[in-house]
């Protein structure tokens, strides 16, 4: 018996379906059920709630979010094993959990919303991770299908998704979650609490949409992080060169001094800088 339901513990879920984790697919099941209690907890009331997870594993997070009242849960996983799995708790929660077997880089969950409030709540294979919080930075149009997203990273790119300007790990992660959302770390987690243990301490971040962010074109944003933070140590009149536009006027534009850094620069003056590029001739 397990402390939220009826269903097989983990352990004995993993060794049935011969459940190893697969580095190839970034997989750290977490099965303390206690800890997949406090991350349900911290995503906030779920009543009503269609939650989107990616990856869900043995279904241990799973679980713990239909015991604390999600309405529905959308699961894509791409590990035929798991999804096997993961049929004893689509029978335990009649009509409440729907896995689709599909890539989470290639599949749309907005193919099976049905009106309700949408939440992403994922403890996320490390490999694609960054991919795929990007995509839903930048997904249009904005305000966003999801209010609210609930994801676990490696403390490492936690600290860059949530850090301020001047910082030593702020970058373009840190300027596309602070332009369209409130970010925060909610709590570490140690690499015990995984199987297999990850060789860093992990984080849970929570980051709310902002309902009416900056206006700018997120290609446009994305083009001249990636140019002012790719060559971090320099100077942006010499590290936006790579857009291939004379970078002096476009800082001009946007009140930025040349011989600034990109860790120096506020979302607020790269969104102006990618509103200068976007409008460049």
């Amino acid at each position: 018996m397990s402390a939220i339901d009826d269903l097989p513990p983990l352990r004995e879920v993993i060794k049935q379906h011969d459940l190893r984790a697969r580095k190839s697919l970034g997989q750290n099941f977490l099965l303390d059920l206690n800890l997949t209690a406090r991350i349900a907890r911290a995503a906030g009331p779920l009543d009503g709630v269609t939650v989107i997870e990616i990856g869900p594993g043995p279904g241990g997070l799973t679980r713990a979010l239909l015991a604390n009242g999600a309405r529905r849960i959308v699961a894509i996983e791409r590990d035929d094993r798991a999804i096997a799995a993961l049929a004893d708790i689509v029978a335990r929660y009649p009509g409440r959990l729907e896995v689709v077997a599909a890539d989470a880089l290639a599949f749309d969950p907005q193919t099976r919303l049905d009106g309700a409030p949408a939440r992403i709540v994922a403890n996320l294979p490390y490999n694609i991770a960054t991919a795929l919080l990007v995509g839903w930075l930048t997904t249009e149009p904005w305000p966003p299908w999801f209010d609210r997203l609930v994801l676990m990273f490696q403390r490492e790119v936690a600290e860059r998704i949530t850090a301020a300007p001047g910082s030593k790990t702020y970058g373009r992660l840190s300027v596309l979650a602070g332009w369209r959302t409130e970010a925060r770390i909610l709590f570490d987690v140690a690499p015990s609490a995984f199987v297999p243990p990850p060789k860093v301490t992990s984080s849970l971040i929570e980051l709310v949409p902002r309902h009416t962010p900056l206006p700018c074109a997120s290609v446009a944003l994305q083009k001249v992080t990636e140019a002012a933070f790719g060559q971090r140590r320099k100077m942006l009149r010499q590290s936006l060169k790579s857009l291939g536009r004379d970078p002096v006027p476009l800082l001009a534009a946007a009140q930025i001094d040349p011989t600034a850094r990109a860790e120096d620069i506020s979302v607020e003056g790269f969104v102006e800088l990618a509103r200068a590029f976007a409008a460049a001739p």
